[in-house]
């Protein structure tokens, strides 16, 4: 049963325990290190003092059997300690990796060679492999792969020069260097866990972090392009040019909005055009449109586009019925009392995406102008269509005959105004 001062026990040690590791992670830190330069420092101080200790109990150990050999882990214990007050200082990360580097890389190894090569030595060249696994963690894979390579020959070397060459005197017990063997083992493998564990954390990390930029990246992308022209975009370089045979184009605009914008502060002017325009954009999701873009006031709409669909008229006919019921309804839209010309017209246009640095998904042709004209030309309060819309539409809406309007570019043109949708009751019989 655990008591409480047990658990006040475990507290304590974890508390101290945590302070140790903030203590060490700000060694040799500077303010302006970033995150990732911040933490490899703290790993690789707290590896360094890891091994500190290891280094000087291989030392004593070797050294109580009479072997001179225990200098070595000693002179290893007092580089390393030497480089880890220099970085406190220096805050050079670069020279405390180096220094590491080479310290496990050589007074492991070449240990082998007084001792006997690699079965008498215990195994203590396995050490040596932290110098390349140290490049793998804190610098990059080319780096890591010289380092194994030097690695690989020091450490066949020495091992082979001991076995030619015999332990030097006094001979150390079998049972202590195959303990040694063991623990070499067992406490080099625990820091190799520790930094290929922390790589890995690293690596999920680094790849959580690009998982979230990319869906950033991919819903910007998408406030600018509809999805199927972005996935075109990611998947090729080539221009993106569609002929659309037949789409409907919306243009609307806020009816005396500039003298409005005159009289207001910035703010409310940018509030008021960011409730209704997002107003509208809910509007496109409902129907399943594109918004095209914005101009200062006027908000540009089409259906059909980039995917082709039949029924691109009544979808847009819908929406634009929405759009003026918005500004005569009794919500904050409402209540600013403006009005809306809209114009809608139909037929074949061409859609692309043009720019490089600022994307921009665009439709041109002279279905395009005539549907501005509809606007520019329309009544506050109304929606113009062309008799090419209203035929598309056919008996499912009401319309009310405006005549022939002059159209700039296009002489006497026949439009009408949109009044509602019937019901299907009021449907008129074939």
């Amino acid at each position: 049963m655990v008591t409480v001062s047990t658990m006040q026990s475990i507290s304590r040690v974890r508390g101290y325990f945590n302070a140790g590791r903030e203590r060490l992670a700000g060694v040799g830190a500077a303010a302006d290190d970033d995150e990732d330069l911040r933490a490899r420092k703290a790993l690789l101080v707290l590896i360094s003092v890891l091994i500190l200790p290891v280094a000087a109990l291989w030392g004593g150990l070797y050294l109580a059997f009479g072997s001179p050999v225990g200098i070595v882990p000693f002179i290893y214990f007092a580089v390393l300690l030497g480089a880890i007050v220099v970085f406190a200082r220096t805050r050079d990360f670069r020279m405390l990796l180096r220094v590491n580097q080479v310290d496990i890389l050589l007074a492991p190894t070449l240990s082998m060679i007084p001792l006997g090569g690699f079965l008498e030595s215990g195994g203590v060249g396995l050490w040596g492999i932290l110098a390349p696994l140290g490049a793998l963690v804190f610098s990059e894979v080319r780096s890591a792969a010289r380092w194994y390579l030097g690695y690989v020959v020091v450490f066949l070397t020495s091992g082979f020069l001991g076995e030619v060459l015999g332990a030097i005197p006094p001979a150390i017990p079998r049972l202590f260097t195959t303990t040694m063997l063991a623990l070499n083992i067992t406490v080099g493998g625990a820091i190799v866990f520790i930094l290929l564990a922390v790589f890995a954390q690293e690596r999920r990390d680094a790849l959580a972090a690009l998982r979230v930029e990319q869906a950033k990246s991919e819903g910007l992308l998408l406030n600018i392009l509809p999805r199927s022209i972005a996935d075109r975009l990611k998947e090729s370089t080539q221009p993106i040019a569609d002929q659309l045979n037949s789409a409907s184009i919306l243009f609307a605009d806020i009816v005396d909005f500039t003298p409005l914008a005159e009289r207001l502060p910035p703010v409310e002017v940018v509030g008021i055009l960011d409730n209704l325009f997002s107003h509208f954009d809910l509007l496109i999701e409902r129907y399943g449109l594109e918004k095209i873009k914005t101009i200062g006031d006027s908000y540009m709409a089409a259906a059909g586009v980039p995917t082709p669909r039949p029924d691109h008229a009544r979808a847009m006919a819908l929406m634009a019925l929405d759009m003026l019921d918005t500004m005569r309804s009794d919500t904050a839209i409402g209540d600013l009392g403006l009005e809306l010309r809209v114009g809608i017209n139909s037929g074949p246009v061409i859609a692309g995406v043009i720019g490089r640095k600022r994307f921009s998904y665009d439709l041109w042709g002279d279905v395009v102008n005539t549907a501005s004209r509809m606007e520019s030309q329309g009544t506050p309060g109304r929606i113009q269509i062309t008799g090419a819309t209203r035929e598309l539409l056919g008996v499912e809406f009401e319309y009310e005959p405006r005549g022939s309007i002059q159209v700039k570019g296009k002489g006497e043109f026949e439009t009408w105004w949109l009044l509602g949708h019937r019901s299907n009751g009021d449907l008129p019989s074939t």
